[in-house]
């Protein structure tokens, strides 16, 4: 007697957009629209392939052109309408934006030591992790919601909405959230519907060992 498998459950991968200038200069992002480079698209076009293997029922992502950009690219190969939401931008990060790494430590260097320590700090004057999560984390569930048994949402964002979308639906504490290493260039993470929640079954899936080029940078 054939045994039927056991329903694997909905899935959501979190899916980080390709490289940008910014990324290669390690400069704050925040959500601030920077395009694709050339390296980033063909990041997009190579991921685009391996996602749409996995057949994936819906795709939502921010409006930021990066990021809108490299779902296109799924969604030129899947068919698949793409759904744009701003609550899946990268975090706002006021005066923080535009500065690379070893600026922030210069000006903001005691702003950026708290937030390192895991204190609630509005870096630049900007959006505080929890808030993020806030946004984003409730428009994926959302469109998690109206998958069918068993089905696949792809969702493109950016690395620090995603660490943090991940940390509210695993249910981690905000202190815990860094735990969670960054994202490489178009990159993604699988979490997968388990009987107690959602569970992260795959973390920064889809390359080689390469630097992480920021996160949200």
């Amino acid at each position: 007697m054939t045994i039927p498998a056991a329903p694997r459950g909905r899935r959501i991968i979190l899916w980080r957009h390709g490289q940008t200038a910014w990324n290669l200069e390690r400069r704050f992002q925040g959500d601030t629209d920077v395009p694709l480079t050339e390296t980033g698209r063909a990041q997009a076009k190579r991921a685009a392939r391996l996602l749409a293997s996995l057949r994936p029922d819906a795709l939502i992502a921010s409006d930021l052109g990066r990021a809108a950009d490299t779902a296109g690219e799924l969604a030129a190969l899947t068919g698949l309408e793409i759904t744009f939401d701003r609550g899946l931008r990268e975090t706002y990060a006021g005066n923080w934006q535009g500065l690379t790494h070893e600026e922030i430590l210069e000006r903001h260097g005691d702003e950026y030591t708290a937030w390192k320590r895991g204190e609630p700090v509005r870096r630049g004057g900007g959006e505080l992790e929890t808030e993020v999560a806030e946004r984003a984390a409730p428009v994926v569930l959302a469109h998690a919601e109206k998958l069918p048994e068993d089905g696949t949402l792809v969702v493109t964002s950016h690395g620090g909405t995603i660490r943090t979308t991940i940390g509210r639906l695993i249910g981690l504490d905000p202190y815990q959230w860094e735990g969670l290493g960054g994202l490489s260039n178009c990159c993604w993470s699988i979490l997968g519907e388990g009987a107690r929640g959602w569970r992260l079954l795959e973390h920064n899936a889809g390359t080689l060992a390469e630097p992480v080029l920021g996160d949200e940078v």
